[in-house]
C-alpha cells in the first residue's frame, strides 16, 4: 500500500499578504477601524484578516474569518470591511471572502488585542 502525499503539503493555509504594496498599511489601518462588536478589539489586532491581496491595478481581495460559524455578525462583517477600504485613496475595488479554515484560534491574536483583553 502506498502513502499518497497530502494534496496541500508545503502550500501555506493562509496566503500571503501584498505587504510590500503602498497600499498595504492604508489598508491595515482600515480594517482596524472593524470592530466585532462582541469583543471590545479591531478585527484586524483579533487575527481575523488572513491575508490582503492588492493587485497591479489596486484591486483588493481581503480574506477573513470570524471568531466562530455562529458569529451573529457573519453576514454584515464582510461588507463593513469592504466598507472601510473602499474609500481609500487609490483602491480600485475591494473583494471580501470569508473562510472558515484554517479556524481562528485565540494564538492569532496580536499581542496588543491579548493585552486589551487580558490575556498577558
Amino acid at each position: 500500500m502506498t502513502e499518497n502525499p497530502q494534496p496541500f503539503e508545503g502550500i501555506p493555509l493562509i496566503a500571503p499578504s501584498s505587504t510590500d504594496h503602498p497600499l498595504y498599511e492604508p489598508i491595515v489601518e482600515a480594517c482596524r477601524s472593524v470592530f466585532d462588536p462582541e469583543i471590545p478589539v479591531n478585527i484586524y489586532d483579533l487575527g481575523l484578516i488572513y491575508t490582503i491581496d492588492i493587485d497591479a491595478e489596486n484591486a483588493v481581495s481581503i480574506i477573513m474569518t470570524l471568531t466562530a460559524p455562529g458569529c451573529p455578525v457573519a453576514g454584515e462583517m464582510p461588507g463593513w470591511v469592504a466598507d472601510a477600504i473602499e474609500p481609500l485613496p487609490g483602491v480600485k475595488q475591494v473583494d471580501v471572502e470569508l473562510v472558515w479554515e484554517p479556524p481562528w484560534g485565540m494564538d492569532m491574536m496580536s499581542d496588543e488585542a491579548r493585552l486589551e483583553l487580558g490575556f498577558m
